[in-house]
């Protein structure tokens, strides 16, 4: 059965699957990355996935992979097939595409994690049918991919979408970036979670532990959840009027609290905007596979430019 290998590599751990023509998963599987033994761990690790992975496809789908996508965290340059630099895994530099296209012996795709999980909810998740999107993981950070007309548009040097850095409010806290006030430091799960942490005295305390004090009516939580509504909805206004999407489609782990998060927001959203139009705003589709699904289209995606050229 025709298949291709997609990876999706977290700071932690990596998810994977073989992918169908019809972008059926086929087979899936999860490894931890290793990070604790080192970058070059690491990328073995990487390497070592995908050929098992080959390995299973040739043993239960009958053939080999015909090509593997990947995605991975931080900078990365997906041209040239580098993963430039990602401080949760220690990695500088590394050819990944070539290493990985040495090992199977297969043509290689390499992407950005949020562009590709934002790849994936735009053709078959929550963007599904719009021409204009943007994807926004709240996360540990905050990124954006945005979608135009089936695509995802990295910018000239790689950097498009990374709304995180927005400044929102000037005399905020300081950010990694070396800016202040980045809306990350506002209202992503993490910083939601400090926060939170903060109001509530227990140090154990997370960001869906604030959605579920904020259901019960906590003035405290509600204070904290509002004021990272307030943040984020200012970021989003600025993305709006820059981007015009017709659809925003909201992931990561804070729009796992549902209505809690998405009634606010559009309200929030709504009374901050003059002249642009008010996009529809979704929670993301597909998940955690947001980012492995997206490898496989890579990856599809690749041969099929590899046929036309």
């Amino acid at each position: 059965m025709r298949h291709v290998i997609a990876l999706d590599v977290g700071g932690t751990g990596m998810k994977a699957a073989l992918v169908g023509t019809d972008g059926t998963l086929l087979h899936e599987a999860r490894r931890a990355t290793g990070r604790e033994r080192g970058a070059e761990a690491v990328v073995e690790t990487i390497l070592a996935f995908a050929a098992d992975l080959r390995a299973h496809g040739e043993e239960h789908l009958g053939e080999s992979a015909v090509a593997a996508g990947v995605a991975v965290p931080g900078i990365v340059d997906a041209e040239k097939g580098i993963a430039v630099y990602a401080a949760n895994l220690g990695w500088r530099d590394v050819p990944l595409r070539a290493l990985l296209e040495t090992r199977l012996g297969v043509p290689v795709a390499l992407g950005h994690d949020v562009r590709t999980g934002g790849l994936a909810e735009g053709r078959i998740g929550a963007g599904r049918g719009a021409d204009r999107f943007l994807f926004v993981p709240l996360g540990t950070g905050i990124a954006g991919a945005i979608g135009i007309a089936g695509a995802i548009e990295a910018g000239a040097h790689g950097d498009a979408g990374e709304i995180g850095h927005i400044v929102v409010r000037p005399d905020g806290p300081d950010c990694s970036c070396g800016q202040r006030g980045c809306l990350e430091t506002l209202a992503s799960a993490a910083a939601v979670t400090r926060a939170w942490a903060a109001a509530s005295g227990d140090p154990g305390a997370d960001a869906a532990d604030c959605a579920k004090a904020v259901e019960s009516g906590d003035p405290a939580a509600v204070r904290v959840w509002q004021d990272a509504i307030d943040a984020l909805a200012a970021g989003l206004v600025t993305a709006l009027t820059l981007l015009d999407p017709g659809t925003l489609i909201i992931g990561g782990g804070l729009a796992e609290a549902g209505e809690t998060l998405f009634t606010p927001l559009r309200a929030a959203v709504e009374e901050r905007i003059t002249f642009q139009k008010l996009p529809h705003i979704v929670p993301a589709a597909l998940g955690d596979t947001a980012g492995c699904l997206g490898a496989g289209l890579l990856a599809w995606d690749l041969l099929s430019t590899e046929v036309s050229a």
